[in-house]
């Protein structure tokens, strides 16, 4: 025991005068011994002694070739796993995406504090738990969450993505990678959707050749159908938190409710009209399937549509029960159809015309679909 010790001693004295190279070797070799001797505990107490000496090294070969040497085991010192993680990158890597002994909160904290470079590591560890993945999410730059989101082991929340969504939608890269995504929500989805939207409406040349006022007015229909698309394919559990979102956003119009009902979205067009009213989702659907028509406009109005608007909202929605009856897989050209049928002469303005608009180019864009089906089938 005492010749260990004094083998310890004599190496603490060398590496003093030791060349570069030597002492690189020497710390691997140090390091290697630790976890693979058998050692009393007090020869362990002097070699953890020495190898936390070797971290003030102003080399930084002889830090990573300590590092290389420990930063995989569980055995190692977690004192000197917390101070190599901290090193400079090319010294950390070996810590902060190998070592075991990082608890989430290490982790959390070398975000929090850490550069972009160790940002980066941390997103390509074979397993990033879902509060590590909450941070990198929150703090990180593109380059560290596109690793994050290429990473098959990272533990992504839906939070998450949805936070990613908003600090670096705007990001072609991570927006692609985000798309992907199975489990993507569709709140998350919808503001990508509002990303791609803003960077057509900031093309120079788009605006030139349509002209700013609409080019908005495009990106703000064609966002508008995506959302409704988007709304159509979400699991049920999923509508409120979309609902709450759009809410939130201002995007619960009467135009986009309008879409909505008249494309049949009805599970998602009954949780808006819950959300807004405050009513129960059994008595707004109840009302909306088979109420009355002044139960229907009562429901409406009580979700803060006027009564002009209100009017044409009812007739949409006995038009899409019998529509939904008779011909389920065509709603959308009935409803409209026969909406605009309705309301032909109707002294359309303000709000209740810009509706009546929308609802005939949901009519227009119908019919040229089915007109592409139609062909495609003859020519089959």
């Amino acid at each position: 025991m005492l010749g260990r010790r004094v083998i310890v001693e004599a190496f603490l004295r060398w590496i003093e005068t030791a060349k570069t190279g030597d002492r690189a070797r020497a710390a691997n070799a140090l390091g290697r011994a630790y976890l693979q001797s058998e050692m009393t505990v007090e020869e362990r107490a002097a070699a953890e002694m020495a190898m936390t000496f070797l971290l003030d090294d102003p080399s930084p070969r002889v830090r990573l070739a300590l590092a290389e040497a420990i930063a995989w085991s569980p055995d190692a010192p977690r004192s000197l796993i917390l101070l190599l993680a901290e090193d400079q990158p090319e010294v950390a890597c070996h810590a902060v995406t190998c070592s075991p002994l990082l608890s989430d909160a290490d982790l959390v904290d070398l975000a929090a504090r850490g550069s972009g470079a160790t940002r980066m590591l941390i997103a390509v560890r074979a397993h990033v738990t879902r509060p590590v993945c909450a941070a990198l999410a929150e703090v990180g730059d593109e380059e560290e969450l596109l690793c994050l989101l290429e990473n098959d082991g990272a533990a992504i929340s839906s939070q998450s993505l949805k936070r990613i969504a908003e600090r670096l939608g705007d990001c072609c890269d991570i927006r692609n990678l985000l798309f992907d995504r199975s489990d993507l929500p569709a709140d998350a989805r919808q503001l990508l959707t509002q990303h791609v939207s803003n960077a057509l409406v900031g093309l120079p040349l788009a605006q030139a050749a349509i002209g700013l006022q609409r080019l908005q007015r495009i990106s703000r229909e064609a966002t508008e159908a995506a959302i409704v698309s988007i709304a159509g394919d979400i699991a049920p559990r999923e509508i409120p938190d979309l609902v709450e979102h759009l809410r939130l956003n201002g995007r619960l119009t009467p135009s986009f409710l309008m879409h909505a009902l008249c494309a049949g979205k009805v599970d998602f067009f009954a949780g808006a009209i819950v959300e807004l009213t405050g009513c129960g989702e059994r008595r707004v659907r109840s009302i909306l399937a088979t109420g009355r028509m002044h139960a229907v406009r009562a429901l409406y109005e009580s979700a803060g549509l006027s009564r002009d608007i209100s009017v044409i909202f009812v007739e949409a929605t006995l038009l899409w029960r019998e529509a939904a009856r008779k011909a389920p897989g065509s709603v959308l050209g009935n409803v409209c159809g026969r909406l605009l049928e309705k309301f032909r002469h109707h002294d359309a303005h303000g709000a209740v015309g810009e509706l009546l608009d929308m609802v005939e180019k949901l009519g227009v864009a119908e019919q040229r679909q089915s007109a592409r089906v139609y062909a495609a089938l003859a020519a089959a």
